[in-house]
């Protein structure tokens, strides 16, 4: 087996109804340009409109390179715990076993799908949502399942994992939002200062 290069990505910043802003749509424009350096051999979305609006403008940055849907990707909470921690309780509030259970299921597939080594040397662009990327890098790191709550990242910040086969995975990067200028970064985090 192969190293799978994954280079996960929330979405680009959205307005209330899940549409690009024009601060999305730049932020997507500039990830675009930093990931068109890497030899990318596919881009993978969720199906949602602002993820799929996002890869299609980073894939225009990516001449050649396939832009597709994978249901993995679809933004879902993948883990509901029995005693969540405080400061967490309203945030399950409501989340019945079926909706657990169903999270979880779509947690299983998307590690499944792409938390391993390829076949053939791969670089993948995973453009998805706070909470998947989240979940993948609490896999990589074989984190609590609990763990995943508080590991927030921003609009088109870039995460980058590497599986090899016989070595755990490799976290390279985690909400790197060097390609955007100051002004564009921190979106899709609460208020409060920043570095």
């Amino acid at each position: 087996m192969a190293t799978r290069h994954l280079y996960v990505v929330r979405h680009g910043a959205a307005d209330p109804f899940g549409e690009l802003t024009e601060v999305g749509r730049r932020q997507s424009e500039l990830l675009g340009e930093r990931l068109a350096a890497l030899p990318v051999d596919a881009v993978w979305h969720s199906p949602l409109a602002r993820a799929v609006n996002s890869a299609r403008i980073i894939g225009a940055q990516l001449p050649g390179v396939p832009v597709r849907e994978a249901a993995e990707l679809v933004d879902h909470v993948p883990y509901v715990p029995a005693e969540p921690p405080p400061a967490w309780a309203g945030f399950f509030d409501g989340y019945d076993p079926a909706e657990a259970a169903a999270g979880a299921r779509l947690a299983e597939a998307l590690i499944a799908r792409f938390a391993r080594p390829a076949e053939a040397e791969t670089h993948e662009v995973l453009v998805t949502h706070a909470y998947q990327v989240a979940w993948l890098v609490r896999h990589a790191l074989d984190a609590p399942l609990v763990r995943w709550l508080g590991l927030s990242c921003g609009n088109t910040a870039l995460t980058a994992i590497e599986y090899r086969d016989g070595v755990t995975p490799a976290v390279l990067l985690f909400n790197d939002m060097g390609h955007l200028p100051p002004e564009l970064r921190w979106t899709g985090f609460g208020p409060g200062p920043r570095p």
